[in-house]
Parts: structure tokens; sequence; C-alpha cells
């Protein structure tokens, strides 16, 4: 039997098996509540109401620092972003009008494609070959990792450099992306390594900031992290904190409210102060933020109340083309998943998505016939000439030969008549195309500004629609600017993929510096969330699941209250008792086939293996260190102790844990004991086990759990209920449904 060419080419495009009804058993969750064991007592009771003064202003510097950082890493962005598109730009328009003139503007088409391949390839190999993580935006990562989701290498120092060199790379590569969803995951990385005083990565500690060596306090520091890279951005301090709250974190407080918001103010300055002294004008506040869409002040008049109902049009096709574009990217993520697993596969098709692009925009600005007058105060970068008439330049130019943040500022601000109908209704449908392909790609890309592009582009067709029809009335001029409905359609569009509401009404309001248009695009927003909903979720809710990731909504599942804590959890359960033996201790945590992270100290089981009455709750990462120190009872007898154990000891550990393979324990020390009384937390959370499925979720999610202990009625341990025990349950188109767990 000899094997056809399509055979071969078959057999090597080995399918990954992808199911939805699955979830991942390779993500872990993180320790949002505290243990207060005797340890943690004895400290806060040493501790003096001058001491926990300090820590609060410790933490109030660490969101200032938070800011600051951010502030810097926007503004190299920035800056590399400008010089290398400008480079680019100016190289491939030179090359242009030397060629229009005398023929052979293939070549101009070669180098431009050329340039973006180049740029794309070095960001995706540092992406696809060095850290997987970096890619996409970071946001559906961030959120997991604020929802209580340990996400492997999210918030380490080398995912910071490769999201960083990456995006540069993608922007001025001239994909259809953006740069504000990596903002965003790297102010999270910001704030989670400056919040810990030292760098794992680096291995340097700088011995300050240890008291908040934990996840319940890098959790707080990461949402500001995040809300900074937010407002770095769009230049939306208060837009950043509300991004936060609606669309990251998953838990919240009066106080880290003020602290987000001083970290997004110091994010904003920093940003404007620097880009200021780049661009020579030390002092003056040269942009609002990375996103620099121009201020609609000038239009704030021409604006009346009746015009509300004009933006009728935009409150279902924000939402029907956004529910579109994440199910077309929904499937199209799929088919990556399952085909383009290998690195050398991802790298070449960013390359021929890059290749495409620049292809695609060649074309439609060499067919384009759309010529405009180039004025004294024009406003255009990168002006292309080619076959319009002196003084004039092609429209279809300024929206694809530009970076897509000044191609969002020129449809938002150019006077009418500088697109015509058919420039805009062919761009939207090619940039809709490419960005939907784009985002997903193995690079770093944000999709925002995509989203915004597109939205603009097809909301000034139709002001221009609507300027037409009313030409013959007197005040067409006063209500029918393209500009206002451009933005209007940027938010509709948007919030139709991205399903924002009050943080992306307040971010357009402050990135425009107008107020006016704030009811309307409430009103859209609103309209396309509604509408976008009943057909598919959000973008970012889509990435999460297809990750296979055991992320926990703010609510169980309805009709699950027929469920109880005994059909949901986990069981039987590895128990240690007060006072246990440390060769069981070492091999409970060698065995890889359970690799438990929480196990319930019980009184002393009888021998016919009964349950034990619940004592406490121990960590893994406890025992780890309790082992790595020799804290035995016959150590500490026989004064073989240096010193007591401290809580020092255990932050020093975090956040990378040693494995348990890592300690070495004697046979004869196999044989010692280990008291677990002072180091377990006495008072762990239970449940008994009749308890429904939505009274176990609100208990475990609203306090951030990540062990919740199942008692029968005489407080013996049944069971215990984890985040992939309720993770698992969900409401599908029969009814609620229960997902499998699978070593994805």
């Amino acid at each position: 039997h000899r094997m056809t060419v399509y055979d071969i080419v078959k057999s090597r495009l080995k399918e990954i098996p992808h199911n939805e009804k699955l979830l991942s058993l390779k993500y872990e969750s993180l320790d949002y509540d505290n243990s207060e064991n005797q340890l943690f007592l004895e400290e806060e009771r040493r501790m003096s109401h001058m001491g926990f003064r300090c820590l609060e202003i410790r933490r109030w510097v660490i969101c200032g620092l938070i800011g600051f950082l951010t502030g810097l890493i926007a503004c190299l962005i920035d800056i590399a972003v400008e010089e290398l598109a400008g480079y680019k730009y100016s190289a491939v328009k030179q090359n242009i009008e030397k060629f229009t003139e005398f023929g052979g503007l293939s070549i101009s088409l070669i180098l431009w494609a050329a340039l973006n391949s180049a740029f794309v390839m070095v960001g995706a190999i540092a992406v696809a070959f060095f850290e997987p993580i970096a890619a996409g935006s970071g946001i559906p990562q961030i959120k997991c990792y604020l929802n209580g989701v340990k996400i492997p290498c999210v918030v380490r120092l080398k995912t910071l450099a490769i999201k960083v060199f990456g995006v540069i790379c993608s922007v001025a590569g001239g994909l259809a992306v953006g740069k504000e969803g990596p903002m965003i995951h790297s102010g999270a990385v910001v704030a989670a390594g400056v919040s810990q005083g030292r760098s794992t990565s680096l291995k340097k500690d700088f011995k300050i900031f240890e008291y908040f060596r934990r996840d319940t306090e890098k959790r707080d520091f990461v949402s500001a992290g995040a809300a900074a890279g937010v407002s770095a951005a769009f230049g939306a301090p208060v837009g950043g904190v509300l991004f936060s709250l609606e669309e990251g974190a998953s838990f919240w407080n009066q106080m880290l409210t003020w602290r987000i918001f001083f970290a997004s103010m110091i994010s904003t300055f920093t940003l404007n102060f620097f880009l200021s002294i780049y661009h020579g004008k030390p002092g003056e506040l040269s942009s609002p933020g990375l996103i620099n869409f121009g201020r609609f002040d000038s239009d704030v008049s021409s604006y009346i109340p009746f015009e509300s109902f004009l933006f009728f049009p935009y409150y279902f096709p924000g939402g029907m083309l956004g529910a579109l574009f994440n199910v077309i990217n929904y499937w199209l993520t799929i088919f990556r998943i399952r085909y383009i697993h290998r690195p050398c596969l991802q790298v070449m098709e960013a390359m021929l998505v890059a290749a495409v692009t620049a292809t695609v925009a060649f074309a439609m600005i060499y067919f384009s016939n759309d010529c405009q007058p180039l004025g004294q105060d024009s406003t255009e970068e990168y002006p292309l000439q080619l076959f319009c008439a002196d003084g004039e330049y092609n429209s279809m130019a300024t929206a694809f030969f530009n970076t897509p943040e000044r191609s969002v500022r020129s449809l938002f601000h150019n006077p009418p008549g500088s697109y015509n109908p058919l420039t805009l209704g062919v761009f939207t449908l090619v940039y809709f195309v490419l960005a939907v392909w784009t985002y997903g790609l193995t690079v770093s890309a944000g999709v925002f500004i995509p989203s915004l592009l597109i939205g603009a582009a097809w909301g000034r067709l139709f002001g221009i629609l609507l300027s037409t029809i009313t030409s013959s009335q007197s005040v067409s001029a006063i209500w029918a600017d393209p500009g206002k409905y451009a933005l209007i359609g940027a938010a509709a569009q948007l919030g139709g993929i991205v399903r924002m509401t009050l943080s992306l009404t307040v971010i357009m309001v402050e990135a425009t510096g107008n107020v006016t248009y704030g009811f309307p695009i409430m009103l859209v927003l609103m309209t396309a969330k509604i509408v976008g909903d009943y057909f598919i979720e959000g973008l970012y809710d889509i990435h999460i699941k297809l990750q296979s990731v055991p992320f926990l909504h703010w609510d169980a599942p309805p009709t699950s209250h027929w469920l109880t804590a005994r059909e949901v959890m986990s069981s039987p359960v590895t128990c240690f008792n007060r006072v246990e033996r440390v060769g069981r201790i070492v091999d409970v945590l060698s065995n890889t086939s359970t690799n438990h992270n929480g196990f319930p100290v019980v009184a002393h089981t009888t021998e016919n293996e009964e349950p034990g009455k619940i004592c406490g709750l121990i960590l893994r990462s406890q025992l780890i260190v309790l082992l790595k120190h020799k804290v035995f009872v016959e150590r500490a007898s026989s004064r073989l102790s240096q010193r007591r154990l401290q809580l020092k000891d255990f932050r020093d550990a975090y956040p990378r844990f040693p494995p348990i393979q890592s300690i070495h324990v004697s046979q004869d020390e196999r044989e010692c004991m280990m008291d677990l009384n002072e180091f377990m937390n006495p008072t762990p959370y239970t449940v008994p086990q009749e308890t429904s499925l939505p009274r176990v979720f609100k208990l475990f999610r609203a306090l951030g759990l990540r062990h919740l202990v199942v008692v029968d009625d005489e407080n013996r341990v049944v069971g215990l209920v984890t985040r992939k025990d309720l993770a698992r349950y969900h409401l599908g188109k029969d009814g609620l449904e229960e997902l499998q767990l699978a070593q994805t």
C-alpha cells in the first residue's frame, strides 16, 4: 500500500483533540485566604499601631512605584513604535514615489511586505519560542489571575520583557493590532514584581516589602497594575479604576479604589512627562496617553439632545458585528489549537498575516481613486500622492498607511469630505477580516484599537450618509458632522466585542476630553452588550473557556440548587494527624497521582479508618517549608533546632516553593514526628454535606478560598471542595452540564 501525497500531508497534520466539555487540571488555585495559625496571630500581636500605619504607607508607596514604572514602559513602547513605524513608512513612501512615475511599483509592494514580515517574525519568534504566555493581549490571563487561578509564568519578569518587545514588533509590523491590552498585562507584571521587593528570575532580593509576599496582597497590587496600564494606554485614570473593577478584579474593597486611582494618576503623569521631554516640549502634556484620540472640545456646541435619537442605528450593529467578530475568531482559535500548535508554524502564520496585510493595503491604495486636497493645515503624517493630481493625496492611504492609532484619530477629526463612502465601506469590510484573523496569532497584540478603527470607519460612513440625506436642511451642518458618529461607532464596535459598559464609557470620555457624548456612548455600549450576549460571550470570556481554565463567575449556574456539597466534593480526602510521621508526609507529597495542595488536619483516627474530626487545614507549601527546615519533634526536644520558625521563613520561600523531590529526608528522619498544631490554620471554613451548590459556590467565590472542607453532622471530614469541583458545572443548551476533568 503506497501513501499518496494527500495521506502524507494528512498524517503530518496531527490534530490535537479539543473538546469544550473539558476542564484542565494543569491550573492550580491561589491562596487568597490567610492562614490564621499561631505564627500569624503572634506576629499580629507584636505589631504596634504605628506598625500597621507604616504598612498602609508602604502600600501607597508601592502603588506609586507601580504607576511610575508602568508609565515608563508605556513611554518606551510609544517611542519605539513611533521610531520604527516612522522608518518603515518613510522608506516605503520614498520607494512608492520613486516608482510611481517610472513604473515597477511591485518593488514597493515587496519592500512593504518584507519589512512587515521581518518585524513580525522577530516578535513572533520571541513569543513562540521563549514565552508563549506573552501572546495576545494578556487580559484574559490577568482576569484569571485576579479570579484566583494560578496561570504559569503570567507575572514573570521574562514575560514582561517578551511582552514589551513583542508588542513593539507587532505594531511596527503593520498588523491590525493595538498596544493597550499588552500595556494592561505589563502593568500587572510590574505590580506583581514591585510589591514583592525582589525578583525571583534575577535571584535578587532587595529585602523590602517582605510583609506583602502572599497571594492576597499581591492580588490587590496586580489590580492596581492593570488599572495603571489602562490609564497609560488611554490617558484615563478613572477609566483604569473602573476597568479593574468591572472587567478585571474579582475582589474589591473601598481603600483599594483610592490606591488604584493613585497608581493610575502617577502612570498617566509619568507617561506625559517623559513624552513631553521626548517631543522637545518639557512640561507640556504632549498627549493624554499612548492612544491620543485628540480632543472633541470644539464639537461640544454642535451636539444637541435630539441627536441621541440619531445614534439609534448604532445600538444594534455594534452588538451584532461584535458577535460576528467573536464567532469567527472562536472557530479560528479552535483551528489554531488543533493544527497550528508548533512554534515554527505559529511564526510562519504570523509572517503570512503580516505579508497579506501589507499586500491588501497596497492593493486598496493602488486601486482607490479617492483623492483629497492636501491643505496647509493638513495633519497627514505620511500622505501618498500615488496617481492623484499635484496637491492631492490618496485618502485610502490615510486609513492603511499609518499606525492604527493615527488612523482612528484621522477618522475622528478629519473635516467632512476627507473620505468618500466607498473608501470607508471597503476599508471596514477588509479591516474587519484582517482584525479577526490577526487576534489570536502568537504575537503580543491587543484588540482595542482594531475594534475602534473598524467602528470609527462604519460610524463615519453613517455620518456621511446622514449628512447627504439632510444636505438640503439648514441644520445638517449642526448635527451631521461625521467625526462624532465615528466616535459613537467606535464605542459600539468595541463594546460589541469585549462587552464593557461603564468603564469603556469613562475611558472614551476621558480619552476624548468631552463629557458631552457620555450619555449616547453609554446607551450604545449597553445595547451592544445586550445584543452581543444574546449570540455569544465576550471575546475575553471565549478565550478563557477555550483554554479550559477553571474560572469562577459571579454566581453559580441557575437550576443548580438540587446539587449538594456531597455530590460536588472530591473524596476520599487525604488527612493528617495533629502530630504526623515525617515519612507519611513525604510519601503523600511525593505521590504524583494525587498532587493535593491542601490537607485537613484531624484528631487521631481509629484503626478502622473512620473519618476524623476536623482540627485544622495545612497547605502543601507550608509542609514543604517545614520539611526543608527539619521542624521535627525530636530535633526540638534534643535542642538541635537553631531557632523557632517564623512567618518570614514562609514568605522567603514564596512564591516558588521548592518541589518535594529537592528536599532530602534520611531514613532516620522519616521515623521522626512533626507537630502541625502551630502551623495549621485551626479555623478552616467548613460546610455540612447537605449544603446546596449555590451556597457552597457563594461562600467559596466571595471569600477567595482554595479549599472548602465538607463535614458530616459530627464534624468529621467527608470531602473537600476545590475550584475545579465548582467550575465544572455550567448552564448549557440542555440545562445544567458537567465538564470532564482532563490533563489538557
